[in-house]
């Protein structure tokens, strides 16, 4: 299904005229900018990938079930290449992975046709611009949310920006942290390392141990965590109010 809808926390804030819209295939939720409305070109895209997981599931159920890596498949698709190493990179299962991996990919796909591309997938980011943006970063009930706004600069995009939260949305977490976002050059290993940071927060006094953990991961360029009214930041996180 292709629609319209926006989320409240979708937020991306620039001088440049986008052609916004959402695309929606299950689970797989986009919200996409590009120079023009590219929405068929974006649901074939995100289609296809799908179809590429489910069918190596199919073959290969503890792809989806498990919460631990597994080896790198030297025949299976590039995009379950992609998540099977960002989590052996980040230490949890490959589906930690998804949303980053299929936004990562729509986007490379779309970059044929627009010279800027932004596709979030459930709070997961891939952008690859030409100029500066803000992107609000929502926390639930934590009152830092809907406070603060990330700033991406174009120079060093193609990047991935990617959350996870153990209070907000369905995905899987044992944490209790309210946002653990995640920057990097690919948008599937900063997915699945925001799930392992965020799993490690069970406490607020486990923040710093996140942090420790994020920048200890070959790839990640910055973290951000907030829990409650607590907020950290290490790397190259630039921040703004929203």
């Amino acid at each position: 299904m292709i629609a319209h809808t926006d989320r409240t926390y979708r937020s991306f804030v620039t001088d440049r005229i986008y052609s916004r819209y959402t695309v929606k295939i299950s689970e797989t939720d986009l919200y996409i900018l590009t120079d023009s409305d590219l929405r068929e070109t974006a649901y074939q895209s995100a289609l296809g990938y799908r179809a590429q997981i489910e069918e190596y599931i199919r073959y290969h159920p503890e792809f989806q079930t498990s919460l631990m890596p597994l080896p790198v498949d030297s025949l299976a698709p590039d995009i379950v290449k992609d998540m099977l190493e960002a989590a052996n990179t980040a230490g949890v299962g490959p589906m930690a992975s998804v949303a980053g991996a299929i936004a990562e990919r729509v986007g490379i796909d779309l970059l044929a046709c627009s010279s800027n591309v932004i596709v979030e997938n459930g709070g997961d980011i891939y952008l690859n611009i030409k100029d500066d943006i803000s992107i609000g970063i929502f926390a639930g009930d934590s009152p830092l949310s809907g406070k603060i706004a990330l700033r991406a600069h174009a120079a060093e995009t193609p990047m991935g920006i990617c959350t996870s939260s153990g209070t907000v949305g369905h995905s899987l977490s044992f944490g209790i942290a309210d946002a653990v976002c995640i920057k990097s050059r690919s948008a599937a290993l900063a997915d699945a390392v925001a799930t392992s940071v965020g799993n490690l927060i069970t406490k607020k006094s486990d923040i710093k141990k996140g942090l420790e953990r994020a920048m200890a991961i070959k790839g990640v360029l910055g973290v951000l965590i907030v829990t409650g009214d607590t907020m950290a930041i290490q790397g190259s996180m630039e921040l703004r109010k929203a």
